[in-house]
């Protein structure tokens, strides 16, 4: 028997205490990961290496072990390990939310990044990749919540414990759709994670959307220039804190923007864990990770609060039909598409209205608001549809009623649906845009 298998054994035998910490030593270091030999046998998947290196402990998740080492991808943008340099075992990801964090700022592992102190540890620890509850236990999602945007109040509502995505190419206005989002009201809890974007929309939000309601705020950061490994860390950061008030019996509204860059992240750590690419690039492991994660969000179990979810989706190269794109609008309860050439003639929020839709439509509208609703995207789709025929000179008043009446309809729908942030948030949406059609 040679010294590790006597080491082992006398540490899997219990008589180590807690005096003893099994190390090991790097011997391979990449620009995204590196390799730990001796600690095979002593670590678990998702297990937390360290090493100390300028005066602090670095540190990387376990992301693939094999005989001859484990691979580990760390937290840090910069590795800063050396070959030789010893790694032990610093545990594993846990945040201890409590409600005093409302009004802060924190990373993706539950840091401060504000200037107000150290955060109070809550009354008990949330686990890192919670389970949802049983799909027997949730409770039915069937209250109505009035956003304020007139668009999306119209044609797709959405209730308490909805999870909706917001699908979008870059510069079409999903991130200042999400700020107006931000601001509605109704909820006891607004939990943002902002993943991978830039540095500077930070202060943006938080003196902008958000200012208003910041009191009962919780903000998680994870910018583009961070590693892929605190990029992934960051939506699950910001479940952990939202599961805690939903489970306080708070009703939750969660903000995420966006979910692509967390696959992206999930990406980068499955290709460096030696996943094979099946689909543009992506791992399967994306493909599973994508579902648990949003499943997280929801109702709570009876007698407990819920988590409302707005999960915004980058398009790559504005393809609605990207893997990622297409898992995702698979696993939520609706989506909400921005279309680029909507945008292009100025009109804002750029709504797709024909291409978005809401599974949960039915438990708000009443039979009269559903029956207009449908009336209204007829026109609509017969208004998009001659829209070539019309600019050709083919069109002739007086030849088709229902036509003409989307010919003269239309144009004032859509006018009534412009809102930009500065704008007053919606309370009726139908009232709203009867009176503009009057007008």
């Amino acid at each position: 028997m040679n010294a590790l298998q006597r080491l082992e054994e006398f540490v899997l035998s219990g008589q180590a205490g807690k005096k003893i910490r099994v190390s090991g030593t790097i011997r391979e270091v990449t620009p995204s990961y590196y390799r730990v030999s001796g600690l095979s046998k002593f670590v678990k998947l998702g297990d937390l290496l360290g090493f100390d290196a300028r005066g602090k402990t670095q540190i990387g998740e376990v992301v693939r072990i094999d005989q001859d080492g484990v691979t580990v991808k760390p937290f840090d943008g910069r590795i800063e390990a050396g070959l030789g340099m010893r790694v032990h075992h610093v545990g594993d990801i846990s945040l201890s939310p409590d409600t005093s964090w409302k009004g802060r700022v924190i990373n993706a592992l539950g840091e401060p990044l504000d200037d107000l102190g150290p955060l109070l540890p809550g009354p008990r620890p949330m686990p890192n990749e919670a389970a949802p509850p049983s799909a027997m236990n949730r409770a039915r999602v069937d209250k109505p919540l009035v956003t304020g945007v007139k668009a999306i109040d119209l044609f797709t509502p959405i209730c308490q414990g909805q999870r909706i995505g917001i699908f979008a190419g870059s510069g079409v206005g999903k991130s200042t759709l999400l700020s107006m989002l931000a601001k509605c009201e109704g909820f006891d809890t607004i939990v943002v994670a902002l993943v991978g974007e830039r540095g500077r929309e930070v202060r943006e939000f938080l003196e902008g959307p958000i200012r208003d309601n910041l009191g009962k705020s919780v903000m998680v950061v994870s910018t583009g220039d961070e590693s892929p490994m605190m990029r992934r860390q960051a939506p699950r950061t910001a479940l952990s804190v939202a599961e805690y008030f939903r489970d306080c019996g708070d009703s939750v509204l969660l903000i995420v923007d966006s979910v692509t860059r967390y696959a992206h992240a999930a990406r980068d750590v499955a290709l460096a864990a030696g996943e094979p690419a099946v689909a543009r690039g992506y791992t399967p492991s994306v493909f599973s990770d994508l579902p648990r994660l949003l499943e997280r969000a929801g109702p709570g179990e009876d007698g407990k609060g819920a988590i409302t979810g707005i999960f915004s989706v980058l398009i790559d190269g504005d393809d609605h039909n990207d893997p990622v794109a297409d898992n995702i609008r698979g696993t939520l309860d609706g989506h909400i598409v921005l279309d680029r050439s909507i945008a292009d003639q100025g009109r804002y929020p750029a709504i797709n209205v024909l291409g978005s839709i809401s599974r949960l439509a039915d438990l708000v509208w009443t039979r009269e608001q559903k029956e207009l609703v449908r009336r209204l995207k007829s026109l609509m789709a017969r208004f998009e549809d001659t829209r070539d025929l019309r600019l050709m000179g083919g069109y002739q008043p007086g030849n088709d009623p229902e036509l003409d009446q989307a010919v003269t309809i239309v144009p004032r729908i859509y006018e009534a649906l412009r809102q930009d942030p500065s704008m007053p948030l919606s309370r009726d949406a139908f009232l709203d845009l009867a009176q503009s059609l009057k007008a």
